[in-house]
This record gives structure tokens, C-alpha cells and sequence, in this order.
């Protein structure tokens, strides 16, 4: 699974490398090491065609957990931050979204926590957090899915009652990755992002892929990444190997 991840690119480099045509952000979010589910994330999004406007790609702020537009309780989407590639296009949480709300979540990496043969004093297994990013420094463009749920009990023209959701989407983990957590969230390669945004164009799961045996890197962190009130760079700074649990 993926439950946490790095997002520390400003909103005009984002507009710049994903070709944005206009922004939906009433503020914009600091930049954040430790993401985590429930909170506003950046979403690149395309809108389809409507009266007085054409496709639009969009960037917005969404709500990392995704609430399916039939919910009664927006409670479920702390239990929807990840979709396995394997059942996306038929589960009903998310085939809808599949269908033509796709979306890319940008990121700088994701952390994965390695079980290790280590125990704490109460003999529960320790793990080291793991830093998971592109090898050459770009941006992770995360394959995701958006909804947008609809709250009855307000008034239509009260921006209050819609709120737009996301979920990432997984796979199985490559082998030099597999090793530190068997699942690892699918990226779009830049020339499918078109393809896989375009909410007109069929949904097809062959636009996704997992990232090339040694795009990524992964290398261990400190601990206080774990405990999601701690933020800042120094989440994402090497850990000596001596220091880690390895």
C-alpha cells in the first residue's frame, strides 16, 4: 500500500511540468513530508467539455481518502486511500472514477516500513521506514482516481456540500522494491499522462505500468517520519546505515 508521501513542489513548478491549464486552489498547502490519508493534497485533473468551455486539465486540492459518490458517510473515505490495480475497473468503490475520473497525484517519494527481525521490549516487531523516490530527483506522478460526493443535507450553491476526494492506485512491488514492502503505488509514464487524464478516452489499465527496474531508489530514514504530527526535510534525509535497524 502507499499511506504516506513526500509533496514539497510549489503550485507554478507543478502548473509548468504538468502542462495545468488553470487552478481550482482556494490556498495553497505548505509543503509537506510527512502526507498523510485525510489530508488536501495537490491532484492534477482533466475536466471534460461543457457549455462556454472545452477540456480542461485542472490543478486542485483534494482529500486523500476517496469518498464514492453513493456514500451516505464521507467517514469511508479514511478506509479508500488505495485502489490494487487488480480489481480498479470492477470494484464498486471505484469503477466509476475508473471509467473517466482519473487523475495524477504528484509527489516527491513515498516511505514503506521494512519488517524487521528486531523486537522492542513489549516483543513487537520493529520496522524501518523506508524513502522511496525517482533516482534522478524528478517528479512521481502517482496514478490515481477522483471523486466528487455530494452533500445532500446542504444547498446546491454551497461550496461546502461537494467535496472532491482521491485515491492512489497499486500494484504488486518490483523485485529490488518487493523486498521492502510487496505492494507500491502505480506511476503514469509522461507520455501516457494525456491517454490516462483524458476522461473521453476508454479506461484501460494497460496505460498503467510500474516504475522501470531502477527508476527508483529507496534508501532507510529515521523513525519520526511514523508518527504523522512530525513534517520537514529531515524526514527524507538518509539514514546512516549504522543508525537504521538493517
Amino acid at each position: 500500500m502507499c499511506g504516506r508521501y513526500a509533496s514539497s513542489r510549489d503550485v507554478d513548478d507543478l502548473v509548468d511540468e504538468f502542462d495545468v491549464a488553470e487552478t481550482h486552489i482556494t490556498a495553497r498547502l505548505p509543503a509537506s513530508y510527512n502526507v498523510a490519508p485525510t489530508d488536501e493534497v495537490y491532484a492534477v485533473v482533466e475536466r471534460p467539455p461543457r457549455e462556454g468551455r472545452s477540456q480542461q486539465r485542472q490543478l486542485r486540492t483534494l482529500r486523500w481518502g476517496l469518498v464514492p459518490s453513493w456514500a451516505k458517510d464521507p467517514g469511508i473515505g479514511s478506509r479508500m486511500i488505495n485502489a490494487r490495480m487488480e480489481s480498479v475497473a470492477d470494484k464498486p468503490a471505484f469503477r466509476k472514477a475508473f471509467a473517466a475520473r482519473r487523475c495524477l497525484l504528484p509527489a516527491d517519494g513515498y516511505f514503506e516500513w521494512y519488517a524487521t527481525s528486531q523486537t522492542d521490549a513489549k516483543g513487537k516487531m520493529r520496522k524501518q521506514p523506508f524513502f522511496i523516490r525517482p533516482r534522478d530527483g524528478g517528479v512521481l506522478a502517482m496514478a490515481g482516481l477522483y471523486e466528487i460526493w455530494h452533500d445532500r443535507a446542504l444547498a446546491d450553491d454551497d461550496p461546502a456540500a461537494w467535496r472532491w476526494t482521491c485515491t492512489v492506485i497499486t500494484t504488486t512491488a518490483e523485485d529490488d522494491l518487493g523486498r521492502i514492502h510487496d505492494r507500491m503505488p502505480l506511476m503514469v509514464a509522461r507520455d501516457r499522462w494525456d491517454a490516462w487524464l483524458d476522461p473521453l478516452h476508454p479506461a484501460d489499465v494497460e496505460l498503467l505500468e510500474p516504475a522501470s527496474p531502477g527508476l527508483l531508489e529507496a534508501y532507510p530514514v529515521g523513525p519520526m517520519v511514523s508518527n504523522v504530527r512530525n513534517n520537514g526535510p529531515e524526514l527524507v534525509k538518509p539514514l546512516p546505515l549504522e543508525e537504521s535497524l538493517l
